[in-house]
């Protein structure tokens, strides 16, 4: 092959790229798992990543947004017209007994878990609309199918969204695909106060099946691959990634 057929063929490949490129919008993505899935997806993608803090991926691909899912409009931002992915990061982890949790915490996570996505979603609906099939990537938690003790107020909150994801993937099929990660104890910053020494984390790598804690990557590739055309006749689901957890016992 000569140097011009080289560099025909390489304009051809970065083309095809170019041309299979999604534009996907991150609410959070700054760190842990949101962080891990920006890397994984900007490389063939344009990233749109809104959050609190502004994260460390050094790419023409990423552009970074300083928003506050609870006091700021996604509409005052620069968001393509067209998305082909959403993605809701955002959560809490207050795990307290049911009779010292107080009502405002239950409404914080609420607020936090469930309508902040919902408000996000609104806005960004006809930016969706436009894809030819756009895909919904929402988190919920184990918890919410595998009773546990203390997560009240997350299962109350996590719950709502996997009961939205059904409706909502039914409403727009097949123009929006929706679906849900629930996972398990996973190893991020956010899981720092449950996992923050090697006694901590053996103890809840073994509670699970696999025996270990989820990685920000574990969680990540199931993310990826739902944003993917590789999974494009795949809606309304609520996927498991929670080391066996919810499915088996050993």
């Amino acid at each position: 092959m000569n140097t011009d057929e080289k560099n025909s063929s390489s304009s051809l490949v970065n083309t095809t790229l170019k041309t299979m490129a999604k534009n996907i919008l991150l609410i959070g993505g700054s760190y842990g798992i949101g962080n891990a899935l920006a890397e994984k997806l900007s490389e063939n993608n344009q990233l749109i990543v809104a959050s609190r803090t502004i994260g460390s991926i050094n790419s023409e691909n990423v552009n970074y947004l300083s928003f506050d899912v609870l006091k700021d409009d996604i509409s005052n931002f620069p968001i393509p017209e067209l998305l082909d992915g959403f993605v809701y990061l955002p959560g809490t982890i207050n795990l307290r007994p049911f009779k010292n949790l107080k009502l405002e915490t239950f409404e914080e996570d609420f607020q936090l878990n469930f309508m902040g996505m919902v408000k996000i979603l609104k806005a960004v609906l006809p930016n969706l609309l436009n894809s030819p099939q756009a895909s919904v990537v929402l988190f919920s938690t184990v918890a919410v199918k595998v009773g546990m003790p203390f997560h009240t107020s997350v299962s109350a909150s996590k719950g709502a969204i996997e009961g939205f994801a059904k409706a909502f993937a039914a409403e727009f099929a097949p123009k929006i695909r929706c679906n849900v990660i629930a996972p398990s104890l996973t190893n991020t910053p956010l899981a720092e106060r449950l996992l923050g020494d090697e006694r901590k984390k053996e103890n809840a790598a073994e509670r699970h099946p696999l025996k270990r804690v989820g990685e920000a990557t574990d969680i990540a590739s199931v993310a990826a691959f739902l944003l993917s055309d590789e999974s494009s006749w795949i809606t309304g689901q609520t996927m498991g990634v929670d080391g066996g957890m919810s499915a088996i016992k050993i």
